[in-house]
């Protein structure tokens, strides 16, 4: 018997009706200790047992919980209706998850170990973890991660280790170790195996030692350049771990050719021509206040500085500065105030930690000088440079500016040629008759004059008298009119004879 069409539509939804109420009450299903999960006083493991849910009526002393190697897919909030003071490791690994809800982890504040890697997450939502404030290792390798929000990791003030390799990720997550404000307590930050291709070179180089220490970026397709080459360089310097134990797995692309074939950091410096790096220390000026930073790889360690005169500098217990130009900060760097020439050198810092012990050494070089010249140093020279300028203007003045006679106009040339042109003679040494006025007038010139042949015997001397004759201009003009020119002024030449220049 076959039923109408009618009732087709009835029929869906009673079987539809029907498969949900059958998966409410899989979702409600209590713990089972005996068949499903294993429990051990406060641990309770259900890893491989195809779970699409968490059981639920899980006890509140719980310390533990693996649901790891199951199918879940989602973890929202309903997960569990009260809260789980005492649980402090969850462990979520190899499931489908595709989607973690922020209100997922409300009721389990005391969280210190997640563990949600070899998954199916894309993206991490809006603060996905800030109700876990005591946090300290959080494992997301192996996802598909593209997309981090930035405020994520807000709130997780105690997160020490944070695992992101392995995803898709393209861009660093500069926000999580910038200033050290978001993630105080950070110590290992693994970014391998992603899709990276440029670092932020600068910042990088600026994080403390204990910080980079255990920063991962080995694995990515970094494009290869000196700056990078620099970067790594500096770090295996330090023996980071970082780069030490991983130097091989450092390889980078070189630009503008195909991604198919790698070659590795360190060998830059002759693939690139990259320059050879070399630390460097301090450099300081008279008067100035100089910081030495012990970078040590380790956080909390106790400092303890030696200068170069074999003086052991500690930090106070009471806070106290000790020394007053020359004392331990808070952060364990040595700080030098109104700094000396004496106060160069090197300056030898202990790093005592629980792991290892670390000696370091910071140069100090201080220039014997101050790097701000006085004001009174800075007013006598300006003055000088004015004094200076303004006398190279005026002898400029005095001998381009020199006014124009009239004659040298071209409508008053013709009415003093024949009384001037005697004047513009070089080597006239004959005054001739003109006001005074004129004679200041005139262009000075200089002539050597040839002695007259019956003149020998005098010690090229003037006649007393004043009478000698002129010699006449050979090839001038006036040679014909004049040729016997008396010197009326003996004073205005002072040797004729000899072979100094003759101002006319």
């Amino acid at each position: 018997m076959r039923l109408p069409c009618v009732f087709w539509p009835q029929l869906f939804w009673a079987f539809s009706l029907c498969f949900l109420e059958t998966v409410t009450k899989s979702e409600a299903s209590p713990l089972n200790c005996q068949e499903t999960c294993v429990c051990a006083s406060d641990v309770i493991s259900c890893s491989k047992k195809e779970l699409g849910v968490v059981p639920s009526g899980l006890p509140k002393y719980i310390a533990m919980l693996d649901l790891s190697h199951n199918n879940l897919m989602r973890i929202r909030a309903e997960w569990t209706t009260y809260p789980l003071k005492t649980l402090h490791t969850l462990l979520l690994s190899h499931n489908h998850l595709t989607f973690v809800s922020p209100e997922a982890f409300l009721q389990t504040p005391n969280l210190r170990h997640l563990d949600i890697s070899c998954n199916k997450l894309r993206t991490l939502e809006e603060n996905a973890f800030s109700a876990l404030e005591n946090l300290e290792v959080l494992l997301l390798y192996k996802n598909k991660l593209v997309d981090i929000d930035r405020s994520a990791f807000d709130e997780l003030n105690h997160l020490q280790k944070l695992y992101l390799s392995h995803n898709s990720m393209q861009r660093f997550p500069l926000e999580l170790v910038k200033d050290g404000e978001k993630l105080p307590e950070l110590t290992l930050l693994d970014l391998s195996f992603n899709h990276m291709k440029v670092l932020p070179v600068k910042q990088l180089r600026a994080l403390p030692a204990w910080l980079s220490n255990r920063l991962y970026l080995h694995g990515n397709q970094l494009t290869c350049n000196c700056e990078l080459y620099e970067l790594f360089w500096h770090w295996h310097v330090r023996q980071l771990a970082s780069t030490i134990d991983f130097r091989e797995e450092l390889q980078c692309y070189p630009p503008a050719q195909p991604r198919t074939v790698s070659v590795n950091v360190f060998s830059l410096n002759d693939g690139m021509n990259c320059s050879v790096v070399r630390e460097t220390g301090m450099e300081a000026h008279l008067e100035e206040t100089v910081t030495l930073n012990c970078d040590t790889k380790q956080r909390g360690v106790n400092l303890i500085w030696v200068t170069p005169g074999n003086e052991w500098i500690q930090k106070h217990v009471d806070g106290t500065e000790g020394n007053r130009t020359i004392h331990v900060l808070g952060n364990g760097s040595l700080q030098i105030k109104r700094i000396r020439l004496e106060d160069k050198g090197t300056y030898t810092c202990y790093a005592q930690g629980e792991v290892l012990n670390e000696t370091l050494y910071v140069t100090l070089t201080v220039f014997n000088f101050t790097q701000h010249v006085h004001q009174d140093t800075l007013n006598t020279a300006y003055t000088t440079l004015v004094g200076c300028v303004a006398s190279v203007i005026l002898v400029l003045i005095y001998l381009y500016m020199t006014p124009c006679r009239c004659w040298c106009r071209p409508g008053d040339r013709g009415q003093g040629e024949d009384r001037d042109s005697i004047r513009s003679s070089s080597l006239s040494a004959t005054p001739n008759h003109e006001t005074t006025s004129d004679k200041a007038a005139l262009s000075r010139h200089v002539a050597f004059l040839d002695p007259p042949g019956d003149l020998q015997g005098q010690n090229g001397k003037l006649k007393p008298n004043g009478s000698q004759e002129a010699p006449g201009i050979k090839g001038h003009q006036l040679q014909q009119s004049s040729p016997h020119r008396k010197l009326s002024d003996p004073g205005s030449i002072s040797s004729v004879f000899s072979d100094t220049p003759i101002v006319v």
